[in-house]
């Protein structure tokens, strides 16, 4: 089992230089990324996230030159030559190779580069719960667009590191929009709170997972609405989630405990019907 790369067309080594000095994603940000899971050697909820690379791929008017087929082969091949049966595929598409210029070049190619690692399973913190911090949202104003521009939520997760918090959840005009890397719900009564779409948030997969199948199973109510950082602390339950956060229970905000300070009942619920969709989805 080890991390491996892919590069034109190639399985390659991580230590490998995969990436041209004129590559537009490596001078000015200028693609999109993905990062899908992988449990028991298989990608879940591939198709999710082909097609939100999609909507990213058209918003930064970039042409898509591989079809849902060649993705979903490319990721079969990095799973088998890898051997790794759980982990993470990041996979990122920029605009292709040119001279440094800021307005689109004629005649590039997009450039596809993917790569495999491990994921040991966050059981600790699943049940545990973790901290997290309000913190102002810096973004830019495009955040449906899963681009490679990060720096602000770079900042933001280490703000979070630095103050012993595992997540920075993000404050715009009053409202709270998401976490650095992930998507932000709350539970009042057992309603589900959390940030309608908009150029604001990321349209999550997890989230939609959650809004579409999870809780519709449970008999759970979603209301995408925003709410401020005063009602958040009314909470009775709080959670992030994200591919690779999967659910995650947020006990203390900003110093103040959430609820009981531990995973609540709905958060557990929703915790194992996800993992009940997983062992469906992903089953040997």
């Amino acid at each position: 089992m080890r991390s491996l790369g892919f590069a034109n067309g190639t399985i390659i080594d991580l230590t490998e230089n995969a990436v041209p000095l004129e590559d537009r994603g490596h001078q000015f940000g200028d693609g999109i990324y993905e990062v899908t899971r992988v449990y028991n050697g298989r990608c879940f909820a591939l198709e999710k996230h082909i097609e939100r690379a999609y909507r990213s791929l058209r918003q930064l008017k970039i042409p898509a030159v591989h079809t849902y087929e060649e993705f979903a082969q490319m990721h079969h091949l990095l799973i088998t030559e890898s051997g790794i049966s759980d982990g993470a595929i990041y996979f990122q598409i920029t605009r292709g190779v040119a001279p440094r210029g800021h307005g689109f070049p004629e005649n590039v190619v997009p450039r596809l580069t993917m790569s495999i690692r491990p994921v040991a399973a966050n059981n600790r913190l699943q049940a545990d719960g973790i901290k997290a911090l309000f913190i102002p949202d810096e973004r830019w104003l495009r955040c449906d667009i899963k681009s490679l521009n990060l720096l602000s939520n770079v900042l933001g997760k280490q703000r979070a590191k630095e103050a012993g918090c595992v997540e920075a959840i993000q404050i715009r005009n009053e409202f709270v929009t998401e976490g650095t890397s992930t998507n932000f719900f709350i539970i009042k009564d057992e309603l589900l709170w959390t940030h309608p779409l908009s150029n604001l948030i990321l349209s999550g997969v997890t989230r939609s997972i959650i809004i579409e199948t999870l809780a519709p199973s449970l008999g759970l109510t979603v209301l995408e609405k925003p709410f401020s950082p005063e009602f958040t602390h009314k909470a009775d339950e709080a959670f992030i989630c994200g591919t690779t956060s999967e659910i995650t229970p947020v006990i203390s905000l900003s110093g103040a405990v959430v609820g009981d300070g531990a995973a609540g009942p709905v958060t557990q619920k929703l915790q194992q019907a996800y993992q009940m969709l997983i062992d469906k989805q992903c089953k040997r």
